[in-house]
């Protein structure tokens, strides 16, 4: 698998090296010396792992469940990087973690999904890391806002840290969900195009929240491109303190990579090259149909605006954008369409309706 070098830093250094995206595993939390050594050793065994992961602050939702065994785990860590060979990774929320972590010779750090949501601790953060030279990697915000994401990202670049990654752990919803939080992937990909140069990782763990969405999540990752993967790992789950359902022992985790297909980006292959280009030709073809079709609509739109107002008639017409909402789901399901694509497509094209619409009923007489 091809990998693009970007500036120097830890984690396109080893892009390169391997040849294959980075792989991140470990458990959700470190809960005694003991189980620390023994999953980190079966995770060395693989070998295919490039960083050992354990939250030992664990910021809750609610007090009251495990919050982390603190510091002293830290010492835990730094006998899987003297006797077990790995580097390692923790979670840091505040200078005071990231103080201590760095004391005791953490190779990465981790901002996690509650830090980021707020920029007066991501700056905190920024600021104790300046200079550090430390490898840091950002996940996603709780709530979908890409915004956050990128803003957590520029902090550390504007205090001089740019040995950075970010991290796909998904979103919180309110929507039903087959996932613990959904993946809502166009906004990492957005993320992507925004920072090209930083590695982006996935956390299937996160993201579906049981073991049997964890094969899927990842292939799709690699499918969409993603540098890296994230997956928690205990020796025996079922008995572990914090997110029990999503973790896997190292020899699951063998099998799940070991199932996984790392596809190339492209292909020197002159037929395939060639018909590549025939089709994405037609593709815009039809993307400038599909465009023209739209401005024809708009334009229809724009005409029905000038005779409501003419005759005082409301812009929002309950009925007919029921007819409508139905009607065209209907429409794709004949022509085999993804109906949720088009619902949600109709409600976007309905948006703007309603917006020129007030537009010329806003102009003057």
């Amino acid at each position: 698998m091809e990998i693009p070098l970007a500036i120097d830093t830890f984690f396109t250094r080893l892009l390169a090296v391997k040849g294959q995206p980075l792989l991140i595993a470990g458990p959700c939390s470190a809960e005694t010396e003991e189980q620390l050594l023994a999953t980190a050793a079966g995770v060395k065994a693989l070998g295919k792992i490039d960083l050992f992961r354990a939250g030992i602050w664990k910021p809750r939702t609610r007090p009251g469940s495990f919050e982390g065994v603190g510091a002293v785990g830290l010492k835990w860590l730094q006998r899987v990087r003297t006797e077990v060979g790995l580097p390692v990774a923790v979670e840091v929320a505040t200078p005071r973690h990231v103080e201590e972590a760095l004391a005791h010779g953490v190779d990465v750090l981790w901002i996690g999904a509650r830090t980021t949501v707020n920029p007066f601790a991501v700056q905190d953060l920024a600021d104790a890391l300046a200079g550090t030279g430390v490898p840091v990697m950002v996940k996603n915000p709780v709530n979908p806002d890409v915004a956050l994401w990128a803003g957590a990202l520029e902090r550390m670049e504007r205090a001089g840290i740019h040995d950075l990654a970010a991290i796909h752990r998904g979103f919180s919803t309110f929507a039903p969900s087959r996932y613990r939080n959904a993946p809502t992937w166009q906004l990492a990909i957005e993320l992507k195009t925004r920072f090209p140069h930083i590695p982006l990782i996935c956390d299937p763990s996160h993201i579906g929240g049981r073991r049997d969405l964890l094969l899927p999540i990842a292939q799709k990752a690699l499918d969409l491109d993603y540098d890296g993967l994230m997956i928690e790992t205990h020796p025996d789950p079922d008995h572990a303190l914090s997110d029990a359902e999503q973790q896997v022992t190292p020899p699951r985790l063998g099998e799940i990579l070991s199932e996984l297909k790392y596809r190339r980006r492209s292909s020197d292959d002159a037929d395939y090259l060639n018909k590549a280009e025939e089709l994405r030709q037609k593709m815009d073809v039809a993307d400038r149909e599909i465009l023209e079709a739209l401005a024809r609509r708009m334009a229809l739109v724009e005409e029905l605006a000038g005779y409501k107002k003419a005759n005082d008639v409301k812009i929002l017409q309950l009925d007919r954008w029921n007819e409508i909402f139905a009607s065209r789901q209907q429409w794709a399901g004949q022509l085999r369409v993804n109906e949720k694509f088009v619902a949600e497509l109709y409600k976007l094209i309905h948006l703007e309706s309603i917006r020129k619409q007030t537009e010329i009923m806003q102009r003057p007489a």
